[in-house]
């Protein structure tokens, strides 16, 4: 998979993306991890939630984005996300539309975290994704709505 991702690739990356979050096993996970990140890749949270950017007002800081770099720190984020949402049966994250090519070979997926009771969206978000020179993600900014 290279940097000019086909249509069918930029759809493969699309549900591996979402699947990691979904992934019920954590050898598979760390698996998951592995193979679509970069062994130094990284997310930043860019709009930490509410609570983050009260303390940091609170100190009088700008609220600051919050950066998870390399495998085991992403395995722990992933992990922790499907703890809180998807593993207590309450949630599932899906794709939202298609993924969307940008500038400097940059892509935009779009999810919704979806409440498997009724299948009201409890959140949403934008990720905003570049790659390293084997295809695998070496960055992720990530918008929370």
């Amino acid at each position: 998979m290279s940097q000019q991702f086909t249509d069918i690739e930029l759809k493969q990356l699309a549900d591996r993306w979402v699947a990691q979050w979904n992934e019920p096993d954590p050898g598979e996970r760390r698996r998951m991890i592995r193979e679509l990140w970069a062994e130094d890749g990284y997310q930043i949270l860019v709009n930490p939630p509410e609570a983050v950017r009260a303390a940091a007002a609170h100190l009088s800081v700008p609220f600051p984005s919050l950066e998870i770099r390399g495998h085991d720190a992403l395995f722990e984020r992933v992990g922790r996300a499907y703890d809180m949402f998807v593993g207590a049966g309450d949630h599932v994250f899906e794709q939202q539309g298609e993924p969307i090519r940008h500038a400097g070979a940059a892509v935009a997926v779009t999810w919704v975290m979806r409440s498997r009771a009724d299948e009201s969206v409890a959140g949403s978000g934008l990720e905003v994704l570049t790659f390293g020179p084997d295809g695998r993600v070496h960055s992720d900014h990530e918008y929370v709505a």
